[in-house]
């Protein structure tokens, strides 16, 4: 019983990183809006953290980090500017923000779904979570690593970082949100039956 978990997690790992690879290979995982892009990269990674566990949140969350990483190879303009001021910091606001998104998004559901017994509480806010610490950590890294630059501070113009922070990613934010909120919560729960289903799944 103990491999065959070990198998089917290992299984249900393989095949959400391949659906990141697929979602940054086609395009649908980042649609370009205003200066930065609208992303649904975190569903696969909030998915894998609430159905697989806080380990295998941060490994979906490190590939994610790593595809938005490639972005800044020539796919967005936005990355690419912060590339050509510095790669290692780019590579940290990239990266280290969704590492951190999908371990804690699968932290947040593991220590709710303790205490809530039908889950759904569990599901929507874990799912709600992956979009608000992506969003959080991302312009948090950002400002941190690029805040004084000549380019961040010319985006700024006038505003105090709050208010940029709003005006940067307001409305895509709410959107990312809305969307993990309701695929996430609905796609995380189907997947649990199933598992409950079909045998237990190990987590990690």
């Amino acid at each position: 019983m103990v491999h065959k978990s070990k198998t089917g997690y290992i299984v249900r790992l393989a095949v959400l990183v391949a659906v990141l690879l697929l979602l940054e290979v086609t395009g649908l995982g980042y649609l370009p809006v205003s200066a930065l892009t609208l992303t649904i990269m975190q569903i696969p990674v909030l998915v894998g953290a609430i159905v697989l566990g806080p380990g295998a949140g941060a490994i979906l969350g490190t590939v994610f980090g790593l595809t938005s990483f490639f972005q800044c190879f020539g796919k967005n303009a936005f990355g690419v500017a912060l590339m050509s001021i510095s790669p290692v910091m780019t590579f940290i606001v990239c990266v280290i923000p969704r590492l951190l998104m999908g371990l804690l998004c699968g932290l947040i559901f593991k220590g709710l779904s303790k205490v809530d017994k039908t889950r759904w509480i569990s599901y929507g806010v874990a799912s709600l979570s992956g979009a608000v610490l992506n969003t959080v950590f991302f312009m948090g890294a950002l400002m941190l690593c690029f805040g004084q630059t000549e380019y961040i501070r010319n985006m700024m113009g006038s505003l105090n970082v709050i208010p940029f922070v709003i005006a940067f990613v307001g409305v895509q934010g709410a959107i990312e949100a809305a969307v993990c909120f309701v695929v996430g919560t609905a796609v995380s729960k189907a997947l649990v039956a199933m598992s409950n289903r079909s045998g237990r799944i190990e987590k990690i």
